[in-house]
């Protein structure tokens, strides 16, 4: 997505300018966990090799390259130093260190999954690497998901802008995988309340009888 300063004319511009680096520097940072817009510059990339100004593998390569890199440093500072900041963090919001001890359970029994697919789900691209390294997943595990999901990742959305670049304009473009992404947070947060839901909805019958 786009913000004020970082909108697609910049990207474009960025793109442009520094080729397959703004590529793989952009999805790196955003995948070390700071909420910068490495998705849109993958688009970009993938929109201006269907233009024939990139090179479709050299753009699939640098995306792949900077997620890979990006997601181990965010995975070695979640492991290294995460935990404490999150502790600090929830103490501010009032979060109980045993609450954050439950969800660190809950992710570490998805951990694969969350960092395989998590590129494709908006906010977890950023969160997954950290919070893999917070839960202290296997480095190796971890190595293997982490390759497999950007390979998958940065094939499907390169592909889809190279393609979809030659009839559609690249805001459109932007705005239909933004969307996806938004869409499948909410069918993730929605499945992740389920099972809370039901058990509340258990010990409320209980208490009646």
């Amino acid at each position: 997505m786009s913000t004020e300063l970082f909108t697609l004319d910049t990207l474009q511009e960025l793109a442009r300018l520094y080729g397959y680096w703004a590529v793989f520097v952009g999805i790196a940072v955003e995948n070390m966990g700071i909420p910068l817009p490495g998705e849109s510059i993958v688009i970009v990339g993938g929109f201006l090799a269907g233009s024939g100004e990139l090179n479709y593998w050299l753009v699939l390569s640098s995306a792949i390259a900077g997620a890979v890199l990006g997601d181990n440093f965010g995975y070695w500072v979640g492991r290294v130093g995460g935990w404490q900041l999150l502790v600090r963090v929830g103490s501010i919001f009032r979060i109980q260190e045993q609450q954050l001890e439950q969800a660190k359970d809950r992710y570490s029994n998805n951990a694969a999954r969350a960092v395989f697919f998590g590129r494709f789900i908006t906010l977890l691209r950023i969160f997954a690497g950290p919070l893999a390294g917070i839960t202290q997943m296997p480095y190796r595990q971890f190595l293997l998901c982490n390759l497999g999901g950007a390979a998958v990742w940065a094939t499907t959305i390169v592909s889809i802008a190279f393609v979809l670049g030659q009839a559609v304009s690249l805001e459109q473009i932007v705005s239909w995988i933004a969307q996806a992404g938004v869409a499948a947070l909410l069918l993730v947060i929605a499945i992740a309340l389920t099972p809370i839901v039901w058990e509340y909805g258990q010990k409320k019958l209980l208490s009646k009888d």
